[in-house]
């Protein structure tokens, strides 16, 4: 005698109904109400409860705690399953809906593993191919992955293959249900006779592999960028294989910084150069010398930054190049580097200096400066140093009134 009839209602068919007839059942009613035959907001409702009422009794563990319990059994025993819903059973159902909410359960996918590939900036420019071992899982070559022989391995009835199963207790008026490993097939989901296992993994379905990958580092890849081999991850019965993604790690370069397509150098131009004219060259990523011409009186200022169109890095799978750009420090002469008569004949050259201008009504101090000595003018005179700072003023300077 049951307790409530409600589900067995829904569905139409008696307490005493086998799993064949509720099967039976909920298909034809099923078919009836899904939304996509019958898109009346009632349909969805009925719909809903028929795919409840089916998800319940179709559970053997589940329709025994309904019949001796009610509705107010299940609520303690997880009734309707976590993200269990009317489409996802007519989906494990029928193997598909109708269109929108249906489709067939897609098989769970394996992780993808990820491995760094380090690249200069040289083997960016110019492309790579290197070759990678990898030891990864795959299924066993004698077995095809069924653990034993082709006919001997039989999926375990008690938790349908998935390897584990639900345990309901009752504990005084409340009732306990929780999931644990499969004692009958050890977790494993098949059933198989020692005897029958496959000798060349155990049973274990699967078996190591050294494979060896083909990476190809293709002149304009960026950092960070995947290079992607589809289904080469760890083989397992019943999962769809992850990928192998490699992930491009720039190392930084010494003399040039990268920055999308260009080019960045800094480079040095003596103070004859800067002002004169001449040349300054240096080894390019490439492995070419570039040669730069300063033209006479062009005046290379320090940190000017000029342009050399089309000698930055590649443009990955597109053509061209971008461009590379060139920040200039000035190398000035050491101190007393030539005599006072050609300092005034340098004076005579160079733009006229700037005129100083002292209101005539302002007190004067004239100031030598010397060089800067952290030792002395850091440590013994830091609060100076900074205070000095702060009010405009200058370290390694000293006064004399006039």
């Amino acid at each position: 005698m049951v307790k409530d009839t409600k589900f067995y209602d829904t569905l139409g068919v008696s307490p005493q109904a086998s799993d064949n007839e509720l099967k039976k059942a909920y298909r034809k009613a099923a078919l009836k109400y899904h939304p996509d035959k019958n898109p009346s907001p009632e349909a969805a409702e009925k719909f809903k409860e028929i795919s409840h009422a089916y998800e319940i009794l179709s559970d053997d563990q589940k329709r025994e705690i309904y019949d001796q319990y009610g509705e107010e059994g299940l609520s303690g025993a997880g009734a309707g399953g976590p993200g269990m819903n009317a489409e996802d059973i007519f989906s494990q159902f029928f193997g598909g809906g109708f269109g929108h909410g249906g489709g067939p359960q897609r098989p769970t996918r394996g992780k993808d593993i990820k491995h760094s590939i380090s690249c200069t900036l040289e083997e960016l420019y110019k492309g790579k191919t290197t070759k990678l071992a990898l030891n990864k899982t795959i299924l066993c070559t004698n077995c095809k992955g069924l653990g034993g022989a082709e006919g001997k391995v039989h999926k375990c009835t008690d938790c349908h293959g998935s390897g584990m199963r639900f345990v309901t207790r009752q504990m005084g008026p409340m009732i306990q249900r929780f999931q644990t490993v499969c004692d009958k097939c050890q977790g494993t989901g098949d059933i198989c006779n020692p005897k029958d296992r496959c000798t060349h993994c155990k049973g274990k379905k699967t078996q190591s592999e050294r494979k060896i990958l083909q990476v190809h580092i293709d002149p304009g890849m960026k950092d960070g960028q995947r290079i992607v081999f589809s289904g080469e991850g760890d083989q397992e019965p019943g999962i769809t294989p992850g990928d192998v993604v490699f992930v491009v790690d720039e190392k930084p370069h010494p003399k040039f910084t990268r920055k999308g397509n260009d080019l960045y150098y800094e480079a040095e131009v003596d103070l004859l150069s800067a002002l004169a004219g001449g040349e300054i060259a240096f080894k390019h990523i490439s492995g070419d010398w570039i040669k730069i011409n300063i033209v006479p009186g062009e005046v290379i200022s320090p940190g000017e930054v000029k342009v050399v169109e089309s000698q930055g890095m590649p443009i990955y799978r597109q053509g061209g190049r971008g461009n590379l750009f060139i920040k200039f420090t000035v190398k000035f002469p050491e101190a007393n580097f030539t005599t006072e008569d050609k300092l005034a004949k340098l004076a005579t050259i160079l733009p006229p200096r700037a005129k100083v201008s002292i209101p005539a009504d302002a007190e004067v101090d004239e100031c030598d400066m010397v060089n800067f000595n952290p030792a002395l003018h850091q440590n013994t005179r830091r609060d100076a140093y900074e205070s000095d700072d702060e009010e405009g003023g200058h370290p390694g300077v000293q006064c004399a009134s006039q």
